[in-house]
């Protein structure tokens, strides 16, 4: 691999001496990379400068992304813009994709939801697969194009065909509340299905309450949990959360509070209600963790905070609950905790000072 990156390195500045763009391009995303040479930034640049002033569309468009990702240069999402503009300007499709990114979030450019459309447009038009699937999407919200469901569904079938895991995602969602016709929970599964075996991690959980349902496909608690270990693994703090439900109950896995104690503190280190809430339940209880009343009434009450439906009223029953129970200490201790913007979820002893965030 190291003798045909070396190999690589040669040729390509050999044409870049030559004066030959694309090599100029290649050989400097080679060392943006490190990739057979050392890392080096700043030659990188220069070398997509030399490329972009012969009009070479993807080194422009490179130009833009170190720009916009501080790569050897401070970040300058107007610098970013400028040379998106010159590549998209040319067709390049990536680079028109990257510009409409910037028009969505007003980043180096005023922000245009109808200037985001017209640049995705282009880029989907060229078979842009994230672009299709973002143009789709703006299609659901009406954002800059006419909300229109169905123009929606061939975006994303267009992006899915290509195997954008997104897409595929999306395509399950709009199946699963029938927001393009009428639900159709086996083909919801087909398409959360392709997306989750991509390592898409709300597919994963979708597909995981499906089978943990019997909704779609058959009920198999295996599968279930195969595909709640998969999205909560991958950061799904939801997943994180009904894994730590399935140790606790011992439901499809042994029975093992310390293990849902440890996944219910993932979950509530993303902020989620329901392990903020789970976790309180532990450590008011003392099951697979020290009992610390002061602890959980900072859980119970950062999971009020974090809840949005009935989830609310059962945390506010346990403050009510809870509270009377403690003396000014530890009533002082868990505010002092709130406070501080998060709880320290590891088993923290009773007495310990709230964790602070540098």
């Amino acid at each position: 691999m190291k003798q045909d990156q070396a190999e690589a390195v040669r040729w390509f500045r050999l044409l870049a001496e030559e004066g030959d763009a694309e090599g100029q391009t290649a050989l400097g995303t080679m060392y943006l990379q490190g990739s057979g040479v050392p890392e080096n930034p700043a030659e990188a640049r220069r070398l997509y400068l030399l490329a972009a002033a012969q009009g070479f569309a993807p080194a422009q468009r490179n130009l833009g992304l170190i720009h916009e990702t501080g790569q050897g240069v401070p970040e300058d999402d107007a610098e970013a813009s400028r040379w998106y503009r010159l590549a998209a300007e040319q067709g390049d499709a990536a680079a028109q994709f990257d510009l409409a990114l910037l028009y969505r979030a007003g980043t180096g450019v005023p922000q245009d939801h109808a200037e985001a459309a017209h640049w995705l447009r282009l880029a989907a038009g060229q078979e842009h697969r994230d672009a299709q699937f973002v143009l789709g999407f703006l299609h659901v919200l009406g954002e800059g194009v006419p909300e229109d469901m169905a123009e929606a569904r061939r975006l994303y079938l267009l992006a899915a065909s290509q195997g954008s895991p997104e897409a595929q995602s999306a395509l399950g969602h709009l199946h699963a509340l029938g927001l393009d016709g009428e639900e159709d929970p086996a083909e919801a599964a087909h398409w959360y299905g392709l997306a989750a075996e991509q390592g898409e991690a709300f597919a994963q959980r979708e597909l995981a309450g499906m089978y943990e349902n019997g909704i779609g496909v058959n009920r198999d608690m295996d599968e279930a949990v195969h595909w709640y270990r998969r999205a909560a693994e991958g950061g799904n703090a939801d997943a994180r959360n009904m894994m730590g439900f399935f140790h606790e109950t011992g439901q499809g896995v042994p029975q093992d509070l310390a293990e849902a104690a440890r996944w219910y503190r993932r979950s509530a280190d993303d902020g989620d209600a329901y392990g903020l809430y789970n976790l309180g339940l532990l450590h008011e209880q003392g099951r697979g963790v020290e009992r610390d009343l002061a602890l959980a009434l900072a859980l119970f009450t950062l999971a009020a905070e974090a809840a949005e439906d009935s989830l609310f009223a059962t945390a506010e029953m346990a403050l009510d609950r809870l509270a009377p129970t403690l003396g000014p200490a530890d009533r002082e201790r868990a505010e002092a905790l709130v406070r501080a913007g998060r709880a320290p979820t590891q088993d923290a002893a009773p007495g310990s000072p709230p964790a602070i965030d540098p």
